[in-house]
């Protein structure tokens, strides 16, 4: 009795960490008001109703898990995947990110877009083979060089890992979301895509509006000052330097509605 308790706790304590910061949270309060009336109709005896859910039950299961496909994905995938091995090297120093946030301003004036992944636990292998290696230095200088158009490696995302400028040109996969915001283009739905398969942190740079966002956790924060990404940036790859609160500015989830 003590093993199969303990291996059911550890089961929900598994499935618990994959979901909870992830939109699949919503499925756990469905499914607990889905179980929490099966078990009144039992007990008050409503035969029909039991009869009723007991029929829809694996459908209604069937859906949830369409529905909630990408959120669900990403969550077990980033619980369960390998741990990358870079993770362990992400830290960097709040003069590195101004370095990077500085390319941005400049790529910003001279209307050229951009890509940066900051991977976590998630392992991207698969996204890291489909670009060039560099593992070179992080500088202002690199990323105005990756992102100038006569380059062959500005078409793609570069990868910063352990505060170094690791791959580029390295190709993200699209949003398999339909009703994202038609005024986004490639790069965020690209950004969307991988922050919905990962759990990375994805910094966008547009070129048609020139405005600088976050994507991570399926979501797209957009137009974000500089200050904002930093102190985010700071949060979620775990650097010590400040713990600040999220995001305040408006906020495009992988649905595109406003949250």
């Amino acid at each position: 009795m003590f093993v199969e308790t303990a291996v059911i706790a550890f089961v929900i304590y598994r499935v618990y960490m994959a979901i909870s910061d992830t939109k699949a949270t919503e499925i756990v309060g469905l499914l607990a008001a889905a179980i929490v009336v099966y078990l009144l109709c039992i007990v008050l005896q409503l035969d029909v109703l039991t009869a009723i859910i007991r029929l829809f039950a694996v459908p209604f299961m069937m859906l949830l898990c369409v529905f909630y496909h990408p959120e669900l994905r990403r969550a077990f995938s980033s619980s369960f995947s390998r741990k990358s091995r870079f993770f362990r090297g992400q830290q960097a120093t709040g003069d590195q990110i101004d370095s990077i946030l500085n390319a941005c301003n400049i790529l910003v004036e001279k209307k050229r877009g951009a890509l940066i992944v900051f991977p976590r636990h998630t392992d991207i292998q698969s996204i890291l083979d489909s670009g060039t290696r560099l593992n070179a230095d992080l500088s202002s200088t690199l990323i105005l060089t990756i992102f100038d158009h006569d380059t062959p490696l500005h078409d793609g995302a570069c990868v910063v890992q352990g505060g170094r400028i690791t791959y580029a040109a390295c190709y993200l996969p699209l949003s398999e979301q339909r009703n994202i915001k038609a005024t986004f283009g490639t790069r965020h739905r690209a950004s969307l895509g991988l922050a919905e398969a990962s759990d990375a942190v994805i910094l966008v740079v547009s070129e048609e509006t020139g405005a600088i966002s976050l994507s991570y956790n399926a979501n797209i924060y957009y137009d974000l000052s500089t200050d904002t990404i930093k102190k985010t940036l700071l949060k979620l790859l775990s650097y010590r330097d400040v713990l600040p609160d999220e995001p305040q500015k408006e906020a495009q989830s992988a649905e595109g509605e406003s949250v």
